[in-house]
């Protein structure tokens, strides 16, 4: 019996008889339909199962994924059908969609047009993108989805060969792979041979005698539905506030659902982290990340942990100059230590220069290692590598000596070391071991930022103004990962010591939005605004970056300018690295004294502020910039003290 086309024809298209036939057909399928849920609860009712109190089950979602609006009237009717089947659905457009909201869903509907080039509608580009970098993504795993049941129907054109339906072919392939089980078989409609409706409504048929039980397809019935929906009914974001242990999406023990921010506050008042006890059971870095670290160069320190010798260390070692941190704050490079206390991320943005081998997660569900064995086994392990470099042409044996001593860490490795729960008993140990810390956050854990105790410098990312190019840039795991950011920079503003904002500029995705960037300067007020071009670190599955994006060191000043600019006079631009693609604004009003810029920092005087333990601000440990590092200086922001080394060019030149 077919569907009533009416629902989404135009009139002009539909006899009068069609009309009048297909409204017979749809008003005896109801009723045929009224007369089955009667007697099944009759039957309930007369076996004592008291059915009138089961809750209702939790909403299927029928996504369309349009370009013309063909997909998206069939789901119309779809929908209209499953209304008055009393079958509980949300029709959805996946651009007002979090992908990630995917792990709670167990029934998807989804009717997908193939566009230009077998690529997916504009409006669901992201969603598909999602699944696609996710069925490929070893930390996500095959079994994200295992409580999903789904169904899926393409809208294409047969005259595209080999691109035929390839969205909803792509889609059904990935939503499989991650462990979703399929209703009904892939439906696929020809737009060319003008058979489309009919057969879209035997399609839909399917689903609906699946669903209503009439029709048992790969194993599934309606009641099999009923039977596995969660007793709480549809989702609300009250829900998210009483999260519990069984609610937890693992993607491959390592990324889960986070819970509320007032959960989590009250967990920690009961002892425990993000609900679970503070040392869990898992450990977050399982033998394919630590190949895949190791691979790159990281030692991994226990089950989180990490450092990794960097290469402006190396180079300073030889004496061949520092990276920006030297030129903007006065850090030793050779002194510095790479680390972090947490291999996981919250984020999977485009420019990861990990190219997404560490976890990700949105909360602590780890064991957890002890805080002092993690900064002995980092200075051990940083200490090893130093040596390493014993004998390498150049290495300068008096600064080797002091790099077996470190003096700075960067707590910016990869991943969120503001997530690990014992964080500020780490950054205790590594001030009480007179090294100072430079911490980098991602902006989605405000709450932390509250409760860090000072540290040297607290960085916080904003890698993009607004809320869809974060989104696309950062691809953050959180839904609400908007509000998680303006709250984090609000931390920030009450921070005492010094506070950065860190933005890297891709270009073709964030240079434009100078107005946007100016307007978070309030949210929170930061000391200084770090401005970096990104790095190219080679193209990747989960990356389609290319040196395109990169943008040069006149674009970055060009930028930094702008910015200044829009500032009223709050910020100039005061130093600038050349070699790192850098530049650096600061406050004037804090930061140049007298004329001269004061942006390096009095490392002895901070260390001893932290001992007194008495309340103290950036100012107080403040130091005079060298006219070297000054923005515009002759010398780039390259120490004059270094020797500056350039390498051989053997390439051929162009013709």
């Amino acid at each position: 019996m077919p569907l009533p086309s009416s629902l989404s024809l135009p009139p002009a298209r539909i006899t009068l008889l069609t009309l009048l036939s297909a409204s017979a057909a749809l008003y005896f399928l109801h009723k045929s339909l009224n007369r089955r849920r009667l007697r099944l609860r009759a039957a309930a009712v007369a076996t004592g199962c008291g059915c009138h109190n089961h809750a209702p089950p939790k909403r299927g979602k029928l996504f369309f994924l349009s370009q013309t609006n063909t997909s998206k009237a069939l789901a119309q009717r779809l929908h209209a059908l499953l209304t008055l089947s009393d079958i509980p659905f949300d029709l959805v457009d996946p651009k007002d969609y979090e992908p990630e909201d995917l792990c709670k869903e167990t029934l998807v509907l989804v009717v997908a047009s193939t566009w230009e080039n077998g690529g997916p509608p504009q409006d669901g580009a992201f969603l598909v993108n999602w699944l696609a970098e996710s069925a490929e993504d070893f930390r996500v795993g095959s079994l994200v989805l295992k409580e999903c049941r789904f169904a899926v129907f393409g809208v294409g054109s047969g005259s595209y060969g080999e691109t035929f339906n390839a969205v909803a072919r792509d889609v059904s392939a990935k939503l499989r792979k991650l462990g979703g089980r399929e209703l009904v078989e892939l439906g696929e409609g020809d737009v060319d041979l003008g058979d489309l409706d009919g057969v879209f409504d035997r399609w839909s048929q399917k689903i609906i005698g699946v669903l209503n039980g009439s029709v048992v397809e790969n194993g599934q019935g309606y009641e099999n539905y009923v039977a596995g929906s969660e007793s709480e009914g549809e989702y609300s974001e009250e829900d998210d506030e009483d999260v519990e242990e069984s609610d937890v999406v693992d993607l491959e023990d390592i990324a889960g659902k986070g819970p509320s921010r007032r959960s989590a506050v009250e967990a920690k008042a009961n002892g425990k982290v993000n609900g679970h006890a503070a040392n869990g059971e898992k450990e977050m870095v399982t033998p394919v990340i630590r190949a895949n670290l190791e691979k790159q160069g990281y030692k991994v320190i226990g089950s989180h942990s990490g450092v990794k010798i960097c290469r402006w260390t190396k180079s300073q070692l030889r004496g061949r100059g520092g990276c920006y941190k030297h030129s903007f704050y006065g850090i030793e490079s050779h002194r510095c230590m790479e680390a972090t206390p947490s291999l996981a991320c919250a984020n999977k943005c485009v420019f990861c220069w990990r190219h997404h081998t560490n976890p990700v997660g949105k909360s602590w569900q780890w064991k957890m290692d002890d805080p002092l064995v993690i900064v002995d086994t980092a200075i051990d392990l940083h200490k090893k590598m130093i040596k390493q470099m014993k004998g390498v042409p150049g290495v300068k044996a008096e600064l080797l000596a002091e790099g077996l001593s470190p003096r700075h860490c960067a707590l910016s490795l990869v991943g969120e070391p503001i997530m690990y729960p014992e964080i500020n008993t780490l950054v205790d140990e590594l001030h009480r071991r007179h090294i100072s810390t430079f911490l980098v956050t991602n902006a989605q854990f405000p709450e932390k930022i509250m409760a860090l105790k000072p540290i040297t410098q607290l960085y916080v990312s904003v890698d993009a103004a607004t809320k869809d190019s974060l989104k696309a840039i950062d691809r953050p795991l959180f839904s609400d990962f908007w509000e998680r950011f303006l709250d984090s920079l609000k931390a920030l503003k009450e921070k005492q010591q010094r506070t950065v904002y860190r933005l890297t500029l891709v270009k073709g995705w964030n240079t434009e939005d100078i107005d946007a960037y100016s307007s978070l300067f309030d949210v929170g007020n930061p000391d200084f605004i770090e401005i970096k071009g990104v790095t190219y670190c080679g193209s990747s599955a989960t990356s389609k970056l290319t040196m395109e994006n990169v943008p040069w060191h006149k674009d970055v000043k060009e930028f930094s300018e702008a910015i200044a600019r829009k500032s009223n006079g709050a910020y100039e631009v005061a130093c600038e690295h050349v070699h790192s693609c850098c530049v650096l604004l600061a406050k004037v009003d804090k930061f140049k004294v007298n004329g001269q810029w004061h942006t390096w920092i009095d490392y002895e005087k901070f260390h001893n502020l932290v001992l007194a333990g008495e309340p103290f601000t950036s100012n107080d440990y403040m130091a005079p910039t060298p006219s070297w590092a000054v923005y515009g200086a002759e010398e780039g922001g390259f120490d004059p003290k270094q020797s500056r080394y350039r390498k051989e060019r053997h390439h051929k030149s162009a013709r």
